[in-house]
């Protein structure tokens, strides 16, 4: 919100544009109110970047496995149907990889762009009411930007520490003490980095169009909305 200071007779009034500090207030009220619906937008996030991050790094380690070039890992590697010479070959995700990991990554953007417009559509009285009290479009945006970071870079977080625990899981039972000894701590990284780098990315551009939205919004419309 923003305030007026008093001005005296025929002077223009000095606006007062409130700290970042008051907008992140602000959101983090919103997220514990709307604390459920809050978890399920995150619960999308969390399953795309654990998918994304299962696949990235479950890529990694079938390279590192094929790359260390030892009798025995090639035969781990072929008893659950890879094929070493193919991967040294062609080391990249495979096509169906590819679409599976964009189709995963649709689905959060899908998500999280339809839970901020809820939040728009059911706080049309408060985001008028802050307008009429002198709110800048700037700090409508804040507010709605912030939520939607929040949201995702948690579920980012979890996203990628839960991909990262089930592979590395699967990749023990089907490759022994192999993956421990060839473990690709560069790769890992790296794919850590990529997924926490995409998650909230695209955390951040899903609240573009709410965002807006939210802005543009006329106070006399938003406080005549009816409940």
């Amino acid at each position: 919100m923003s305030a007026y200071e008093p001005a005296a007779a025929g002077k223009i009034q000095k606006q007062i544009v409130l700290p970042w500090s008051r907008a992140v207030e602000i959101a983090a009220k919103s997220i514990k109110i709307r604390f459920w619906r809050s978890m399920i937008t995150m619960g999308g996030v969390v399953l795309a970047i654990a998918f994304l991050m299962s696949i990235w790094t479950g890529n990694t380690f079938v390279k590192a496995l094929a790359f260390a070039k030892d009798p025995g890992t090639d035969v781990l590697l072929q008893r659950n149907g890879i094929d070493p010479d193919e991967v040294r070959a062609d080391p990249g995700l495979s096509e169906r990889d590819k679409w599976l990991v964009s189709l995963s990554l649709l689905v959060c953007v899908v998500g999280i762009v339809n839970a901020m417009l809820m939040s728009v559509a059911e706080r049309f009285r408060e985001i008028g009411t802050m307008k009429c009290l002198g709110a800048l479009d700037s700090f409508i945006v804040k507010i709605f930007f912030l939520e939607s970071t929040f949201t995702g870079t948690v579920g980012t977080l979890l996203g990628v520490a839960i991909g990262f625990l089930l592979t590395l899981a699967r990749a023990s039972i089907s490759y022994k003490g192999a993956v421990f000894a060839n473990f690709p701590f560069a790769g890992v990284a790296m794919a850590v980095l990529l997924s926490f780098a995409v998650g909230t990315t695209l955390s951040i551009f899903a609240a573009i169009w709410p965002a807006r939205s939210a802005a543009r919004m006329e106070p006399v419309d938003a406080m005549q909305v009816r409940e």
